[in-house]
């Protein structure tokens, strides 16, 4: 179940992010990201989208390395979220599937071997 949702999620929402359907995703997008990165907003988006396409494919390929690019991913929203200075539940909601995705990650290591 958490693999198939960190498939189907990031790609979604890459996808959006190209039509902007859901939400316009400029507006969770901090003033400091477009300053370190010199883009026009939907361009960044454009980019954002890409990469979360990317992580879902990652996911569904290699969960076990795709669920890390997931987290680290939903790490820099946070991240973002935190330093736009709102949109707080929605942080705390991503950090509620970072903590998913580490899980799916834990899951796919697969069962340890150890003797006794």
């Amino acid at each position: 179940m958490l693999r198939t949702v960190f498939t189907v999620a990031p790609i979604l929402f890459g996808l959006d992010k190209f039509t902007n359907v859901l939400t316009h995703w400029t507006v969770y997008l901090a003033p400091q990201a477009t300053a370190v990165v010199p883009l026009q907003p939907q361009t960044f988006m454009y980019i954002v989208g890409v990469v979360e396409i990317i992580a879902g494919i990652a996911v569904a390929v290699r969960p076990k390395y795709g669920s890390l690019l997931v987290a680290a991913w939903l790490a820099g929203i946070i991240v973002n979220l935190v330093l736009l200075g709102s949109f707080y539940d929605v942080a705390l909601r991503d950090f509620g599937l970072l903590i998913g995705a580490l899980a799916l990650n834990r899951l796919s290591v697969g069962p340890s071997r150890t003797t006794v």
